[in-house]
């Protein structure tokens, strides 16, 4: 049976993503394991790419970073004291810290990377490291599965289910 990429099935991608000039940002070293049919697993511009894909087909995605990332955002680099942090600090380090937001009561929790050590500052950056880059996605459809029961309630796939059951 030949299947093909469809709503609740689950697909396995082997895949690399590079900036416009070819340059390898993302080597995708594990396979893209994830549930089709708009569940957010992955971008929507990938999923609509596969869907309707056979296993061994390949498609290559090219990506604004609206479509990936997002566009990089100044206000989300912070440049704190440098005796706020740990003595082994380094530069790539992740630390977790509250966004302001003006606009709401709600905080939410992001991941700042330590970008710069300089004197007595460190400087924060709460953007993905990829953010502000157009990319290029290209991936194989290695395997396609129907998606169980608890998957699709779940809206998501589960590691733990065994290949041969059924």
């Amino acid at each position: 049976m030949n299947m093909q990429v469809a709503k609740n099935t689950v697909v396995t991608l082997d895949y690399s993503v590079t900036d416009v000039d070819g340059e390898l940002v993302d080597a995708g070293q594990e396979p893209l394991v994830y549930l089709h049919g708009g569940y957010d697993d992955i971008f929507p511009m990938i999923e609509e790419a596969v869907h309707g894909k056979g296993i061994g087909e390949s498609v290559t995605v090219k990506m604004r970073p609206d479509d990936a990332f997002g566009e990089y955002d100044a206000s989300l680099v912070q440049v704190e004291k440098r005796d706020q942090f740990p003595d082994e600090l380094q530069v790539g380090m992740q630390f977790e810290g509250m966004a302001e937001d003006a606009d709401d009561d709600e905080e939410d929790v992001l991941i700042y990377r330590v970008t710069d050590i300089a004197d007595d500052k460190v400087v924060l950056d709460a953007n993905h490291p990829l953010a502000g880059m157009p990319l290029v996605f290209t991936c194989t459809v290695t395997s396609i599965r129907p998606a169980t029961g608890d998957e699709i309630r779940h809206g998501h796939m589960h590691d733990d289910i065994c290949e041969d059951d059924d």
